[in-house]
């Protein structure tokens, strides 16, 4: 089973960026889609973005023209590029392809 592990969250005031990665123990992402989730406090869990092995990309309605996901297929890596960043994108961000799950990372936006 592919492992993966998340990076790149943190605390950012409304307005700022983050890149989240999410690095795979193997080469993958070519083969499978990768997939974003996000879940926030008391909030069923969410797909934010969809990568597909072709590049076809999918966004959530709420992270569109702000979210961007991108592949560096080299370092078995994909990432989330979120910019204009909002209160409401607070969460824990997933990866997931196939059946693994990363541990996720936090993202926090306030002032």
């Amino acid at each position: 089973q592919v492992q993966l592990v998340e990076s790149g969250g943190g605390s950012v005031q409304p307005g700022g960026s983050l890149r989240l990665s999410c690095a795979a123990s193997i080469s993958i992402f070519t083969i499978y889609a990768a997939i974003w989730y996000r879940q926030a406090p008391g909030k069923q869990r969410e797909l934010v973005a969809r990568l597909d092995p072709g590049g076809s990309t999918k966004y959530a309605d709420s992270v569109k023209y702000r979210f961007t996901v991108t592949r560096d297929n080299a370092k078995n890596t994909v990432y989330l590029q979120m910019s204009s960043l909002k209160p409401e994108d607070t969460a824990v961000y997933y990866c997931t392809v196939r059946s693994s799950w990363g541990q996720g990372t936090q993202v926090i936006v306030s002032t």
